[in-house]
């Protein structure tokens, strides 16, 4: 009986040790799982009609486009309308069940299809419910969305006038794969303007040529016979180099995508910091292809490839014990995918993440867009240092050259065997 009792004793202490520990291991994992505090989204829009369809294209028609150019579609709609589901289910635990200004702040680039995009976006991402129904059948309610003109956005957009960035991306043109790429394709260049009616001397004359050939694809309609030789190649690989282009270099990625990623440091820091006003959880971003390879390029994690309809990118910001953590993820089909920095991991620790893209980011847009070009953006920093402290000096000198000529004069004034002027009667 005592053998009995020392052994359920026994058990009874090696139960309630594994249970401690197993309380003991589960919240220390609970506690090595990084907390996801804030995101920031960037999306292209949705399925469009074409732009502008080339001179000879034989759907040139409107009649073909009932909803005019470049205009988003029933499929731009749904799509989007599915983005947001799948933003409410990834971000479930970030978001309240309803829309709140505190939380969220949509901004959009000044463009139907953009504008209507993250309309039907916040349609699967913030359906109304309860009161907020303003009609019983209408699973819907109006979210505000900001946007400025386009010739004034450099964050969004990309469009405001910058002379810097059009003589950077002319030197860009002439760099020896540049033009190698474009002397390869001349003959391409030519057939396509032989058979358009377009003048096609460039990579980013050939993408348009490209992008309407995908589009009329899309919706069935059959191409010319011309087309044959070359869509979808090599007008693909082509195109996928015209969006590699405008942010090709690191003076070009500071210009064009360094705005938006300063904006999105901005608030993961004021997060940190506890100063964000008002203390959001989500940015949401709808803007084009162009944006969104141009922020992938500034981050320098760009595969060249056309961003397809939809495609997102999620800068998002995690806490792990009071640590803070960046990790980007790239939504480009179904599957979303975590994408790497180039010298940090998955999960990025937030200073790290800073001076990785210190190079990329503009101390004032502005002004570095009006910059002599004999000197690159970082030059001209340390040049700006350098003129404050040449500055400082000469003004330093200026100023002990002043006391010392105000001292002497008071010495003279003060001097009682200094000499006097005698007058004559010649001066009378």
């Amino acid at each position: 009986m005592e053998v009995f009792r020392s052994t359920l004793k026994w058990v009874y202490l090696l139960v309630l040790a594994w249970g401690l520990s197993a309380t003991f291991a589960l919240s220390h994992a609970e506690d090595a799982t990084p907390e996801l505090v804030m995101v920031n989204v960037l999306f292209r829009h949705g399925d469009r009609t074409p732009v502008n369809p080339y001179p000879m294209d034989p759907y040139r028609n409107s009649s073909f486009w009932s909803t005019g150019w470049g205009q988003l579609t029933t499929v731009g709609m749904k799509q989007h309308y599915e983005l947001g589901l799948w933003l409410r289910q990834r971000y479930i635990s970030l978001l309240k069940n309803d829309y709140a200004k505190s939380d969220v702040y949509v901004q959009s680039t000044d463009v139907d299809r953009t504008l209507m995009s993250v309309e039907s976006n916040l349609a699967g991402l913030f359906p109304p419910r309860g009161s907020r129904m303003f009609e019983p059948n209408l699973k819907w309610q109006p979210i505000p969305i900001h946007t400025i003109p386009e010739h004034l956005d450099h964050v969004l957009a990309m469009k405001k006038p910058c002379p810097r960035y059009d003589a950077e991306f002319a030197l860009a043109r002439n760099l020896p794969e540049v033009k190698d790429l474009e002397k390869q394709y001349q003959g391409l260049f030519k057939y396509l303007s032989l058979h358009t009616g377009s003048e096609v001397k460039t990579i980013e004359n050939a993408e348009y040529i490209h992008s309407t050939l995908f589009i009329e694809t899309l919706k069935n309609l059959t191409l010319p016979e011309w087309t044959k030789p070359v869509y979808p190649e090599p007008l693909r690989t082509i195109a996928q180099w015209s969006f590699a282009l405008p942010a090709y270099t690191p003076e070009l990625r500071r210009l064009k995508g360094g705005p938006l990623v300063k904006e999105w440091i901005d608030h993961f820091q004021k997060k940190r910091a506890g100063t964000l006003e008002p203390d959001r959880k989500m940015y949401i971003y709808s803007a084009h292809d162009t944006t969104v390879a141009n922020i992938l390029s500034t981050l320098g994690i760009f595969e060249r490839h056309c961003p397809p309809y939809a495609s997102t990118v999620l800068a998002e910001l995690y806490r792990l014990k009071n640590t803070y953590y960046v990790s980007i993820v790239y939504k480009n089909s179904s599957e979303a995918r975590t994408l790497t920095l180039p010298g940090c991991s998955e999960l990025c620790e937030l200073d790290k993440f800073v001076s990785l893209t210190k190079s990329v980011i503009p101390e004032n847009w502005e002004k570095e867009c009006h910059y002599h070009l004999l000197f690159s953006s970082e030059d001209l920093n340390d040049l700006s240092i350098s003129a404050l402290a040449t500055s400082g000096i000469l003004s330093l000198i200026l100023l002990v050259v002043l006391i010392i000529g105000f001292v002497r004069q008071r010495q003279q004034i003060n001097d009682p065997f200094r000499y006097q002027t005698v007058s004559t009667n010649a001066d009378a």
